[in-house]
C-alpha cells in the first residue's frame, strides 16, 4: 500500500499534510490522530532532511510543502525561514528520528486514538 489515504482524495490529503507539517514546524508540537501523525512523521522528516542540506534546490523543494504565508492575520514568522535557520541546524548531527509520537488516549466523540507529535530536542 505505501501510505494511508486517511479517507480523503489526493488533493485534500496533500493539503492536510501541508497544513499539519506547517503547524508542526511553527509550534513544535501538535495534537492530532494517530494515523495522521504517522503519515506526518514521514513528510516532516523529509523536510528536516532538506533543511539540513540547506541549498537553494532544497529550499525550493521544501517551499512546495510548507505554507510560508501567514493565515487569518496571525502574527508569525515565515515557517520556511524558521525551518532552514533554526530547525535544520538543530538536527545537523542527527541521522534521523526528528519527531516523537506520544499517545494521549481515545477521543471522547468517536474513540479515535489521539496523540501529540513533537520535534525531538
Amino acid at each position: 500500500m505505501g501510505y494511508r489515504k486517511l479517507n480523503r482524495r489526493t488533493g485534500s490529503r496533500e493539503a492536510l499534510m501541508r497544513s499539519l507539517v506547517t503547524d508542526l514546524f511553527m509550534y513544535g508540537r501538535i495534537r492530532t490522530t494517530e494515523a495522521k501523525a504517522k503519515e506526518l512523521r514521514k513528510v516532516a522528516d523529509k523536510m528536516i532532511t532538506l533543511a539540513k542540506r540547506g541549498d537553494l534546490h532544497a529550499r525550493r523543494t521544501a517551499a512546495k510543502y510548507v505554507r510560508p504565508e501567514p493565515i487569518e492575520g496571525l502574527e508569525r514568522q515565515n515557517v520556511l525561514q524558521k525551518l532552514f535557520s533554526e530547525i535544520g541546524p538543530r538536527y545537523a548531527e542527527r541521522q534521523g528520528g526528528y519527531t516523537r509520537i506520544l499517545k494521549l488516549g481515545p477521543r471522547r466523540g468517536d474513540a479515535t486514538e489521539m496523540v501529540y507529535i513533537e520535534l525531538v530536542e
